[in-house]
């Protein structure tokens, strides 16, 4: 595998547009109670539903941990560019850190066969910069650029990390870890936009839509992806959804407390044209383990997500068409819970 095609023009063109003072944003007070947001995230696949022995394959497990600062923590320097970005609005910075396990179907075979799955361990560490704002005509955005840097390989700790859980539960361990792919230095910018618009108001109900785009390139993955979600709850200003890790589509981790009690439950669709993936497309400067990637990928997502008294819990369950030819299974599905709390 080379590295030719990591830096599409499609890529970069979608990301300078989410960021385009075009998307004018009115000015917005900080708020008056603005505390830091921590969240702890879980994704794995043995969340599914109707299926039997599909667990431990293709994404298995995700771990993250993440901050989200209040915006009086934001140096001016960062404001500012914020503002050149998106123009006004509350701007605050994200730190979180990820872990991700990618495995064969066949984890019980010492050498994977041909056109499955590669194992690969995936430990990143993401800066960001976050701005909630206004366009001209009134709808709420929550913009972000992010800067991830980390690994893949070995040095991401995923076999031990598998293993490890699989002894304590009693699960037999992963056999083919000696084939997973080589250590690798990962570099990746994303730049995402979120909006939120009201669809309709029935007494305490609420319902919106929130359409989003997102553009990312690096040589962990190079793609761009469309999503929409639908809520129906109670103060749905809460939040913007629910917080994946990528390249799922997230809402983001900052939320706010406008009453005791804020809910909703959601449906969501997005597509992705996926241009390179390490995960699949092997290491880029040497030979290692690789399947053919689909260049397109669809998810159906559906959860809810509670606030109360300052304490979020969000679930989503995710069906996932296939990422490579010859992927079995059907649908793949994994199931993602998070808390967070604001301090």
């Amino acid at each position: 595998m080379n590295a030719r095609g990591l830096l599409q023009p499609g890529a970069i063109a979608l990301g300078l547009a989410l960021a385009s003072p075009a998307f004018a944003q009115a000015p917005a007070p900080a708020p008056a109670n603005d505390p830091s947001v921590w969240t702890f995230q879980g994704e794995n696949d043995s969340f599914t539903l109707g299926t039997k022995g599909s667990t431990d394959k293709y994404y298995s497990n995700g771990l993250r941990l993440g901050w989200t600062s209040p915006t009086r923590l934001v140096p001016e320097t960062l404001k500012g560019l914020a503002t050149t970005l998106w123009g006004q609005g509350e701007t605050r910075l994200s730190v979180d850190l990820t872990h991700q396990i990618y495995t064969p179907i066949a984890t019980q075979r010492r050498i994977p066969p041909r056109g499955d799955r590669p194992y690969a361990g995936v430990l990143m560490g993401h800066f960001g910069l976050v701005q909630d704002g206004k366009t001209q005509t009134g709808y709420d955005t929550r913009s972000a650029l992010v800067l991830g840097l980390g690994v893949v390989g070995p040095a991401a700790g995923a076999e031990g990390v598998q293993n490890s859980f699989h002894e304590l539960i009693g699960q037999r361990e992963a056999r083919g870890w000696a084939n997973q792919l080589k250590n690798e230095p990962l570099l990746q910018i994303t730049s995402e936009r979120t909006w939120r618009i009201p669809i309709a108001k029935a007494g305490p109900l609420e319902a919106d839509w929130l359409p989003s785009l997102t553009a990312s390139a690096g040589n962990l993955r190079v793609y761009l992806q469309s999503g929409v979600m639908v809520r129906i709850g109670q103060n749905l200003q809460a939040d913007y959804g629910p917080a994946r890790l990528r390249p799922g589509v997230t809402g983001g981790d900052h939320y706010t407390s406008p009453a005791p009690l804020a809910w909703y439950v959601f449906a969501g669709a997005d597509g992705r044209a996926v241009a390179h993936d390490l995960t699949l497309d092997g290491n880029t400067w040497a030979t290692s383990p690789s399947v053919r990637k689909q260049p397109f990928v669809g998810e159906l997502s559906a959860g809810l997500g509670v606030i109360f008294h300052g304490v979020r819990l969000t679930y989503i369950h995710r069906f996932q068409t296939q990422e490579f030819r010859r992927q079995s299974g059907g649908l793949h599905q994994t199931g993602s819970l998070a808390l967070s709390v604001r301090f």
